[in-house]
């Protein structure tokens, strides 16, 4: 990548110290970390979950989440003290000269405006472009961010399209006022491997286009090679080191990188293959969808006792439908459901609560799965007290072995909300909301997508271990083919609502292989600054 130091400074943030408050009481959560970002330059931020990335992008824009302050530092946008501007200065330049896109797509769009006319409120307010004219932008940016039918998706509303949809209409929104500065918080995390190509190329066509600097928060190694010209390090908001991104990923200094780089390796032999055993979960034939329209077309597959089948598909190819039609939230038009060789009632509402309990889900957003009004004691507490029966002492003592089961220390957590975690901190409460209903089947809808690698290492160790204790069966939902390598015994490739390929996981990343399937495996990032150019130019020579 070309060196982008030499042009103007854009941003400066110098000895800057963010208090968070619990219970009153103010602690540190990021300890006087320094940034200069120049105008055109893309600064990657990685590290584990909880690190402060999210909370420094933010202030980036001199901002913070409720319960948080900037308590010393300062921050210099091109000259505007943001620390000392009022809040209607900093106002003005939010969304007009300094943008953001957030993580939670699903949890950040108001349901019930389309995505035009959000899309169209930002220049409008700020006098960039009229109404007529934003909207006919909107298309644009949409065409470029590869959605489809892109004249039509901007009058739908946010619940009417997928979640990788809804994620690149939010960074087509963030572009909307051509902003000096774009902080990317995991701008990709739910994308598929083929959807996140051709984002990851619309934002580096973009960001390089318009001469915008952007800070790209992401626990995703690979994909900050991609697009970083440097990368800051962060451990517990602290600064680890930063470099140029090349040296960093050829020589990082500190262990505690050392340790972000080597647990891509993760990967479990298979299972043995069932042939005979009855399926925990058996799919047989099933066509299901929404209105007149068939998203699942004569799907079917089996799920063995202690085995794990991952479903692997792009963006509406109707992977999550299939996990709704097993739970019951979506009655199929053809086909059945069977548990341990018994037919499941189509509708959850017939099922008894045993049925119900053998079958529980972890979702893919636990910034929208968690009800921010209840505390974690009350969100853990809930399946083990409807579906077992537990009351006062046992019920307590259940919440805090499940705590420490996902690694959070009882004490501490157990009367937090959720907007006191972090991102990965509210997926793992997701994992033992599942598992307090002690469950025979478990669906993982995309669980370590929002979560850093070492986090992410830790959970799916966690989901084997308990997959070998207790005789789980797993129907693991993922775009990420390097999670699929670590946890898979079985593969199931979805396209258009059809199951195009699917096998024992050792055969399944040996070709031959199917043309999409091969098309999958292709898209995976590689820990290489120039992998994605080097991936694009051969797939533009091919259809030249």
């Amino acid at each position: 990548m070309a060196d982008k130091t030499q042009k103007p400074v854009l941003l400066t943030m110098k000895d800057i110290r963010i208090e968070g408050r619990s219970d009153e009481t103010w602690s540190e959560i990021i300890k006087g970390v320094d940034l200069t970002l120049h105008k055109g330059e893309v600064l990657g931020l990685i590290g584990e979950s909880g690190a402060g990335k999210s909370t420094l992008g933010l202030a980036a824009m001199g901002f913070t989440r409720d319960g948080c302050r900037i308590s010393g530092g300062t921050i210099d946008f091109d000259g505007i003290d943001l620390r000392s501007a009022s809040e209607s200065q900093r106002r003005g330049l939010r969304g007009k000269r300094i943008a953001y896109v957030a993580q939670s797509a699903a949890a950040s769009f108001n349901p019930a405006h389309r995505l035009i006319d959000q899309y169209s409120e930002a220049p409008v307010q700020h006098g960039v472009m009229g109404r007529a004219e934003a909207e006919r932008d909107a298309v644009e940016l949409y065409r470029r961010m590869q959605l489809p039918n892109p004249g039509d998706i901007g009058f739908r509303y946010p619940h009417q399209v997928s979640g990788g949809q809804l994620q690149r209409a939010m960074t087509a929104m963030a572009m909307a006022c051509r902003p000096d500065l774009i902080i990317f918080d995991e701008p990709t995390t739910a994308l598929d491997v083929t959807t996140q190509i051709e984002v990851l190329a619309a934002i580096r066509d973009i960001v390089a286009q318009f001469d915008t600097a952007a800070i790209y928060i992401t626990h995703d190694l690979a994909v900050v090679a991609q697009m970083a010209d440097r990368i800051k390090v962060l451990l517990r908001g602290v600064e680890v080191e930063e470099a140029d991104t090349r040296t960093m990923l050829s020589s990082p200094k500190e262990d505690y990188t050392k340790s972000l780089w080597a647990v891509r390796s993760l990967a479990r032999p298979a299972q043995p293959a069932v042939r005979d055993a009855v399926p925990v979960v058996s799919v047989q034939g099933v066509t299901a969808g929404y209105g007149s329209t068939d998203v699942l077309k004569n799907v079917g597959f089996d799920i063995h006792k202690r085995r794990t089948v991952a479903v692997v598909g792009e963006s509406g190819s109707g992977k999550s439908t299939t996990a709704r039609v097993i739970t019951g939230l979506l009655p199929p038009r053809q086909g059945r459901v069977l548990f341990d060789g018994q037919p499941l009632p189509a509708d959850y509402r017939q099922r008894t609560r045993d049925q119900l309990r053998q079958a529980q889900m972890i979702y893919q957003m636990a910034d929208t799965a968690l009800n921010p009004k209840l505390r974690l004691r009350e969100l853990i507490g809930r399946p083990a007290q409807m579906y077992l029966g537990l009351r006062g002492k046992a019920l307590e003592t259940r919440i805090k072995d499940l705590l420490t089961l996902i690694e959070l220390e009882p004490a501490k957590y157990i009367d937090r909300l959720p907007s006191e975690l972090s991102g990965g901190q509210k997926q793992r409460i997701g994992i033992a909301r599942a598992l307090a209903a002690e469950p025979k089947f478990i669906i993982c809808d995309e669980v370590t997508s929002a979560l850093d690698q070492l986090v992410a290492e830790g959970i799916l160790k966690l989901l084997d271990r308990l997959q070998s204790e207790f005789d789980l069966a797993y129907m693991f939902i993922t775009h990420d083919l390097a999670t699929v390598k670590a946890i898979a015994d079985e593969v199931v490739v979805m396209q258009n609502g059809r199951v195009v390929e699917q096998g024992e996981k050792d055969e399944m990343f040996h070709p031959p292989h199917d043309p999409y399937t091969e098309l999958l495996l292709s898209s995976v990032p590689e820990m290489d600054p120039d992998w994605l150019t080097r991936l694009l130019e051969e797939r533009a020579a091919k259809k030249a």
